[in-house]
């Protein structure tokens, strides 16, 4: 583990810059990372703009499954960071793939947003509906709009006998005002009621990873996930074969690191950082 240049400075700061170096496919996530609600993080843009100008691959994902990726690529745009829908991926995006291969023609009862609602309608998802018969399938995604009518069916039709799927783990979802509980904090209210734990997709897991692999086409070993989570973003790089890269700009402080099983490759300030020490290699 490689720490960030303040506490590490000369030598140490050669290495973290050259551990950067070898990445040919840098996949970052947002909230925390590259933006904090709706202010874009310094340095956030410079880093995108620099790594891409080096041949450097750029692929953003996120957990929050609470909107589209056409939301999220508008909203990079308002930040002045145009990309094409192949260069966005949510656990949204992840969950669609696992069913189509896994479940195809299941029906799925979708405790999500409208906006993930209408992501599964386009992909061909059969979603149940009041007066169809128990769906074969539960799916907890990022609900802003969560009721308790909603997790009543939840929790009735995985009783009888659903499958329990989530679209990601995260127990909180990063505001500029703190903290809002999120997908991982519906599914805790779920499994204590129900007993069943969910199958959880999204970061940190295989299937997040084999999804950027087929998009990408870039070998694990050169590639780095990028993010302010140790358990989600960090994770899903050094648990399957990629780098994981811890930012210090969003949930995580340094002093968490030493409790944490999860041990980052390396640990910038923030994507800025990144930049600059790249800029001393490349």
């Amino acid at each position: 583990m490689i720490i960030h240049g303040k506490s590490a400075p000369g030598a140490q700061d050669r290495d973290r810059a050259a551990l950067l170096a070898e990445i040919r496919l840098f996949v970052l996530d947002m909230d925390g990372t590259f933006y904090l609600g709706n202010r874009r993080l310094d340095g956030a843009l410079e880093f995108v703009q620099y790594v891409q100008k080096r041949g450097r691959k750029i692929l953003f994902f996120t957990n929050n499954s609470s909107r589209s990726p056409e939301v999220y690529m508008d909203r990079l745009a308002g930040m002045d960071c145009r990309i094409s829908r192949e260069q966005i991926m949510t656990s949204g995006d992840v969950t669609i793939a696992y069913l189509q291969e896994n479940y195809p023609g299941r029906t799925v009862y979708l405790v999500g947003t409208a906006a993930l609602i209408e992501c599964f309608q386009n992909a061909g998802i059969p979603l149940w509906k009041p007066g169809d018969v128990r769906p074969d399938i539960v799916v907890v995604g990022f609900d802003t709009t969560l009721t308790y009518e909603k997790l009543e069916h939840a929790c009735t039709f995985i009783r009888e006998g659903a499958v329990f799927l989530a679209t990601h783990l995260d127990i909180n979802c990063p505001t500029e005002s703190g903290f809002i509980p999120d997908c991982g904090s519906f599914c805790a209210a779920i499994s204590l009621s129900t007993g069943v734990e969910p199958k959880y997709l999204g970061k940190p897991f295989q299937e997040t990873v084999d999804m950027v692999r087929l998009r990408t086409g870039v070998e694990l070993d050169k590639v780095a996930f990028v993010g302010d989570r140790l358990y989600t973003d960090v994770a899903t790089g050094v648990n399957h074969g990629a780098r994981g890269f811890l930012v210090l700009s969003g949930e995580t402080r340094l002093e968490d690191v030493a409790a944490s099983q999860v041990k980052p490759d390396g640990i910038y300030l923030s994507l800025g950082e990144m930049k600059e020490l790249l800029e001393t290699v490349l």
